[in-house]
């Protein structure tokens, strides 16, 4: 694995209500202090939670190698990603099981006159209570550690993570009054495409994973 393989798990975060969020946030009051405060909230509860999956990798995987040592065994990986591939497998349900689910949350509507200060509590806890986003940061940090990378390879996916959440704003300081036409079209896709790209993700690093596993066991063979 290398540091570009868990980029594309960035999409499965912000596919759905966070990007339909993030272009109603623009389209508020004050778009931009909203934004900004929305990417600070989401940018600061996605570090912590791949954070938490890469650190309990490594405790859980500290503990498995020790007992491996132990029977005479040492091989923490196939543990790992057996995990990873069950986190997969949760979130490629819900993600389906969720498709149907079309329109903006009928709360969207009390977000129009966000301030920074709320807007920043919104994305962080946005992240915080949707299942696909705890399983997804689960699987990122997860699988970072159980290739025994440092924690900072952790960071290009929460900066691809906020940029995508950023493209509302962007847009809209780009385009102007032009703008609300590109914001439409991605409030659009979001609402009725994004399981479809979501799904195509997560069976791609699920790929990646069952290769691991194998080449795991190949190795404990030879």
């Amino acid at each position: 694995m290398n540091l570009l393989t868990v980029l594309p798990l960035a999409v499965v975060m912000v596919a759905g209500t966070q990007l339909v969020v993030a272009v109603f946030l623009a389209s508020a009051d004050r778009p931009r202090a909203a934004s900004l405060g929305f990417l600070a909230g989401a940018g600061l509860v996605v570090t912590a939670g791949v954070t938490v999956g890469w650190l309990l990798t490594r405790l859980v995987g500290g503990l498995v190698a020790d007992a491996g040592a132990v029977a005479g065994r040492v091989d923490r990986g196939p543990v790992i990603d057996l995990v990873v591939l069950a986190l997969l497998v949760v979130l490629a349900v819900l993600v389906w099981a969720r498709r149907d689910r079309s329109g903006p949350p009928k709360w969207l509507g009390s977000i129009e006159h966000a301030g920074p200060r709320s807007a920043l509590r919104l994305g962080a806890l946005l992240f915080v209570v949707t299942p696909t986003d705890d399983l997804t940061m689960a699987a990122v940090g997860a699988s970072v550690a159980r290739h025994d990378l440092p924690w900072w390879h952790l960071t290009p996916f929460v900066l691809l993570t906020v940029l995508l959440l950023a493209l509302p704003l962007l847009a809209l300081l780009l385009l102007g009054p032009r703008a609300a036409r590109v914001l439409t079209r991605m409030r659009e896709w979001a609402e009725g495409h994004a399981w479809i790209v979501n799904e195509i993700v997560i069976a791609f690093f699920a790929l990646l994973t069952v290769v691991d596993l194998l080449r795991s066991g190949s190795g404990r063979t030879t």
